[in-house]
């Protein structure tokens, strides 16, 4: 979560210093590796729990919403579009777990998994950051800027994720059917 609250912070700090656009991404990848470095670290030593998965889900979600409400906070993107990619990330990784939570396998399918949804911040952000510096001006508000476009292609590709995301979890269920309705009917004799 400190990592996402400094990439926040860059993000929100780059109306007045252009330049953190070009840092802000650098703690989303912070972010990502200490993530990937917890999961390591918990399945190797044999400490990964169900506790574990809520101490690591829940501030991801946080993340996330730190992330995205600066990018839509920090000028240079319309900010309903900055929100409107928080919630679809939110969405995204409710119905990973969603599938988990109903007996199926969590799922990570799709095309804006976390790690992708911060390389499209990434190149939206250094985009941003080199139009402005070629004489460019993405203000939100005039047209829409290279971090507009970046959170527009999140958006579109965190609906194709829960979509395949759903449709993954349904097929489980589905082949599952015969065998719960067999369990359903002993609960109740």
């Amino acid at each position: 979560m400190a990592a996402s609250a400094l990439a926040g912070a860059c993000f929100y700090g780059a109306w007045w210093w252009r330049w953190l656009l070009l840092i802000g991404p650098l703690f989303c990848y912070l972010r990502l590796w200490c993530n990937m470095l917890d999961g390591m670290v918990a399945m190797a030593s044999g400490l990964a729990s169900r506790r574990g998965e809520i101490l690591n889900d829940l501030p991801d979600r946080f993340s996330d919403l730190i992330v995205f409400a600066a990018v839509a906070e920090s000028g240079w993107c319309h900010s309903s579009l900055g929100y409107w990619t928080a919630i679809a990330a939110l969405l995204t990784a409710y119905v990973g777990t969603l599938s988990q939570a109903v007996g199926a396998t969590r799922q990570y399918g799709g095309w804006m998994s976390k790690p992708w949804r911060m390389v499209v911040l990434h190149l939206g952000a250094w985009t941003t950051w080199l139009a402005l510096e070629l004489g460019g001006r993405p203000i939100a508000g005039t047209w829409l800027s290279p971090l507009d476009w970046a959170c527009i292609v999140i958006i579109l590709g965190c609906v194709q994720t829960i979509a395949i995301r759903l449709r993954r979890t349904m097929s489980v269920l589905n082949a599952n059917a015969p065998r719960d309705a067999r369990i359903e009917s002993a609960d109740v004799s």
